[in-house]
């Protein structure tokens, strides 16, 4: 509706800032964003299944590929919810920017050692993925990584 009070009026987009026409051209209903999110989530979770099953296949390269694509897909489907602006904003803040960064170069990190056929470099680097992705993830819910660092240290202790 806003837009087309704005060409009504005269008032033409190349007056707009980049960031109003990046959400003027990305303004999806709820519903239409719930659905993006919710297959690109499942074909995450199927990418990284898939990837996983293909790392006992003699070609490591199939399995870092697939298993970074889900992870990456998994990450993205959050964009529907929030956009992409706000995504990448709250990726890096203070309290997130630490597991964001490790788990970005766990998953370059995965690549490359498949690429260079160092299997089991490449499996230690799934494995830093999964643990930083989670990480990652329990840093929206709220005192949900306090819980675990006092999970894991009554199992040490």
């Amino acid at each position: 509706m806003e837009k087309l009070r704005r060409v009504l009026s005269g008032q033409d987009d190349e007056e707009l800032g980049l960031t109003a026409q990046v959400l003027d051209s990305t303004s999806l209903s709820f519903s239409t964003r719930l659905k993006c999110f919710v297959i690109c989530f499942v074909a995450g979770i199927f990418f990284s299944i898939l990837g996983t099953g293909l790392l006992w296949l003699p070609n490591i390269k199939l399995f870092a590929v697939f298993y970074t694509l889900g992870n990456l897909s998994a990450l993205a489907s959050t964009c529907f919810l929030m956009g992409p602006v706000k995504q990448l904003k709250k990726m890096f803040e203070t309290t997130r920017l630490l597991a964001t960064v490790i788990m970005l170069l766990c998953l370059v990190f995965t690549l490359c050692a498949a690429l260079w056929h160092k299997k089991e470099l490449a499996l230690l680097f799934c494995i830093l993925q999964f643990l930083s992705m989670t990480w990652y993830s329990l840093s929206y819910i709220p005192y949900a990584r306090d819980a675990v660092l006092k999970c894991c240290s009554s199992l040490l202790s």
